[in-house]
């Protein structure tokens, strides 16, 4: 059983990886290492009768250019990137962090920047040592000109990708993505693969040893461990929870009676607890990181009204995506019957997303019309095939935080024609 879950959480913090800079560098070096040795293997055949002569002070050459010029062009690579990240924390939110340095392709151009350094340095040192005879020379030649067409291609690619680094809209863009992609995941298994929580049973509380945000859950080690004590476990906290000592992350019962079981590691351990909150399985998230991108930029120190609308466009996006069916082919079965999860409530989806820009932007007459128009834009949703909405709750929230915001606006607004403008905008609301 334990054994299930720390495989769930080495594949879980695996998946983390991509986000720690060194990975890749480190896989590209030992990869040119190995194609430096490669090279060696190339003596020992025939092509050693075949292939042209090359001298090695021409190899030497070009792995010297190589050596001197790699290590600058990788300096100024991190230097530039540092400054990018904090551009992103700055201008943005420091949430959006590991979106901006997961980017594969800084990461890409890094790794192959240091790679290509100790490609040079380890094969100029086989060089002068004599390791290679001539069938070895030509193919350590033809790596090096392949190295340097990789090179260049990335460089310039790279140029171009560090250029908008850190920059607002493609953070934005990041968030979006991040965003959606969890949203997919999500309409395809929106209990996690449980069942829906339909006793109302809330029974022996659980609670976690870990102080911190929940960032996955190993549902089918919980349902193994409930089926085997003939027990049902309701979780109470979601990806994305902020657990304390007074706050139940699951609850057990069973039909029959009182819950006697006392050993409940196996459901502590089940769930992954962080310091941080993660965009995986935690839908929730990018909608407050998007919110809190809007409520910067209309901070007065910022001033940005623009990002908040181009925020609040790509908030409608997603929820939007969030109303349409999903291939019934492709939603995960509720396989794992002794698990109640219950699901996300739009109203909280609403919450995270429209509450901040509705109050930050309250006195801005182009947000809040903005701001309405979106709100009724989600309101009238209809799904691909012409029906209403799967469920009123879009349309309920939509109408109440509409309403919300005209009440803030109102409130801080001292040009009447202004507040006039907004509420035309609501109308959608009356004619309802």
């Amino acid at each position: 059983m334990l054994g299930n879950i720390y495989e769930d959480r080495v594949k879980f913090l695996l998946s983390r990886f991509r986000e720690r800079l060194w990975v890749k560098p480190l896989a590209v070096c030992l990869l040119s290492i190995v194609a430096v040795f490669f090279a060696k293997f190339a003596d020992d055949t025939k092509l050693i009768d075949i292939v042209p002569s090359i001298t090695s002070e021409a190899i030497e050459t070009l792995l010297s250019i190589m050596a001197s010029s790699m290590l600058v062009i990788a300096t100024l690579s991190v230097a530039s990137m540092v400054s990018a990240y904090a551009s992103a924390s700055r201008t943005a939110t420091p949430r959006s962090f590991a979106l901006v340095i997961s980017d594969d392709a800084s990461q890409n151009a890094l790794s192959t920047f240091v790679g290509a350094f100790i490609f040079s340095i380890v094969a100029l040192t086989a060089v002068k040592n004599n390791y290679f005879q001539n069938a070895g020379i030509f193919i350590l030649f033809v790596l090096t000109v392949i190295v340097f067409a990789v090179v260049l291609f990335m460089f310039v690619r790279w140029v171009d990708r560090i250029a908008r680094l850190g920059r607002i809209t493609s953070t934005i863009d990041k968030v979006e993505s991040a965003s959606a992609k969890a949203f997919s995941i999500r309409k395809m298994a929106p209990t996690l693969c449980g069942v829906s929580v339909k006793s109302g049973k809330k029974g022996k509380a659980i609670y976690a040893r870990t102080i911190g945000y929940v960032q996955h859950i190993n549902i089918e080690a919980i349902n193994t461990w409930a089926a085997n004590a003939e027990l049902r476990v309701v979780v109470a906290a979601l990806p994305g929870t902020f657990t304390a000592p007074d706050k139940p992350i699951a609850y057990l019962y069973s039909e029959e009676g009182e819950v006697q079981e006392d050993n409940v590691d196996c459901v502590i351990e089940s769930f992954q607890i962080g310091g941080d909150r993660i965009f995986d399985n935690d839908p929730r998230f990018g909608l407050i990181v998007l919110s809190e991108i809007a409520s910067r930029a209309l901070s007065p120190a910022v001033n940005d009204p623009g990002t908040a609308i181009d925020v609040i466009g790509t908030l409608l996006r997603l929820f939007s995506q969030w109303n349409e069916p999903v291939d019934s082919n492709k939603v995960k079965d509720n396989c794992y019957k002794n698990v109640e999860v219950p699901e996300i409530l739009i109203e909280d989806m609403f919450d995270d997303a429209f509450t901040p820009i509705a109050r930050d932007g309250a006195g801005l007459v182009e947000v809040s019309i903005r701001l309405q128009k979106a709100l009724g834009s989600l309101a009238s949703l209809k799904d691909s095939n012409g029906h209403e909405s799967h469920s009123t709750q879009m349309k309920e929230s939509a109408e109440y935080y509409s309403r919300l915001a005209l009440k803030r606006s109102k409130l801080s607004m001292d040009i009447e024609e202004d507040f006039l403008a907004v509420e035309k905008a609501a109308k959608f609301n009356a004619a309802d």
